[in-house]
Order: C-alpha cells, then structure tokens, then sequence
C-alpha cells in the first residue's frame, strides 16, 4: 500500500481499512468503525486520505426492500487502484499458462507467444522513433518509451555504443522461468535500432538491473566486418 499520511502510525490502520473494504465489499464508515473497532472519526480520516490518493471512492448506498426517510447512507468501494495494491496471482498464472503451451506446443509456441505479446509494444516505438536519424537519440527515445510503460528505463554513453538499463521488468518472476520472453524484448530491440544488441544481465536472472550493449554498427555492417580468422590469415 502506497505511503498516505505524515504519520507512520496512520500507515498499518489505514491498510487494515483498505483490506476490509477489500474482504466485505462496498462498506458506510459506521460498518468499518464497528468491524475495526475504531471511533467514526477515526475511520472518516483515513476514508479522506484514501479518497485523495483515488484509492477509494464514495457511492450511494443500495436499500434492499423499503426505503427509509431521509439521504442513503454513503458507501466506500475500492477503485481499481486501490486493488492494485495488494498481490494478485497474475504472476503464476501466467507461468502455468506458458507451462501448459509449452507442453502442448513445445518451444517455439512460447517464442510465438513472446513476440506476439510484444507486438503492441513494436509498432507504438517505432512510431516514436520513425523518422529520427541520431543513434544515441533513437536509443534515448526507446528508453523513455520503456520507462512511460514502467521498465524504470535508462540509457548512458560508451565508445562503442549505448547501454541501455532498465531498474524495473513488469514480468520477471516469469521471465525467469521462460527466457524467450527476454529473448524476444532483445529481438524487438535490435529491429527497432537496426543493430545486433547485446543482453549483459537481466533482473530475470538475479541481476540488479537488466543491462542491454546497444553497438552503433548496424547490423549489415557488423556481418561485414572481419571475423578473427580473416585478421589472422
């Protein structure tokens, strides 16, 4: 749960009002009070905090049979936000599904499947890089392409190219287990930049931070380059 208050004594019961909204539903600051045993005050204070951050928001309350006198009582529900912040399962479902592909169709279903989920992705960057001929402005711009979808993206100089970082991956518990997936993220990079990329470390796989060498050669020169054997001979 995200940080909501000055106090750090606010924190723990401002989560326990958010899991019981989550545990019983839409919910008038009476029920929470009684249900957490807190005073009304209390629970109106942090139903204010929870309210600015739009974790929550405020309806009107159902009447089941005859409506009594007077304006419905008002009840909280949790946004879609605010269910964001506890976990889900997402994590291994994901997992099991790539599981069952890759029992059903073997290794290149979970390829296909990798670049398919990648394919949204490929044509909103490229749009942002069409038409831009500097190589370290085409890798700057793909980096902050990742960082607006939350790869926390960062890319630095070096004589040879670009490194590009990136602090965050939204699917490293899986990647860890289905390497394509990061196999397919470096594919996208190297078409994207027309140069053969290179993965140095990835947050898959225990590192801290996935590390891409991005080469300022492209790809057509780098296949003409002389290998070892051709300076030798």
């Amino acid at each position: 749960m995200p940080e909501v208050t000055s106090s750090t004594d606010d924190g723990p019961t401002r989560l326990r009002v958010a899991q019981c909204l989550l545990s019983h539903g839409a919910s008038t600051a009476a029920q929470l009070a009684a249900r957490l045993d807190l005073t009304p005050a209390a629970v109106r204070r942090h139903l204010d905090a929870l309210l600015a951050q739009g974790l929550i928001e405020p309806r009107e309350q159902r009447i089941v049979g005859q409506r009594r006198r007077g304006r419905p009582a008002r009840v909280f529900v949790l946004t879609d936000s605010g269910r964001d912040q506890f976990e889900h399962s997402y994590d291994a479902l994901a997992a099991e599904a790539l599981r069952y592909l890759h029992q059903t169709g073997g290794d290149e279903a979970v390829k296909a499947f990798a670049r398919y989920r990648l394919g949204a992705l490929e044509e909103r960057y490229r749009s942002v890089l069409e038409g831009v001929e500097s190589f370290e402005e085409r890798a700057r711009l793909l980096a902050q392409a990742l960082t607006d979808d939350g790869y926390a993206a960062s890319v630095s100089s070096s004589p040879t190219g670009e490194q590009m970082c990136q602090h965050h991956c939204p699917v490293a518990h899986v990647a860890g287990e289905f390497p394509q997936l990061c196999e397919a993220e470096t594919e996208l990079f190297a078409d994207l930049l027309g140069t053969h990329v290179q993965r140095l470390a990835t947050i898959a796989h225990g590192d801290g931070v996935c590390t891409t060498h991005l080469p300022k050669a492209s790809m057509m020169e780098l296949s003409k380059a002389p290998t070892p054997e051709r300076v030798s001979s």
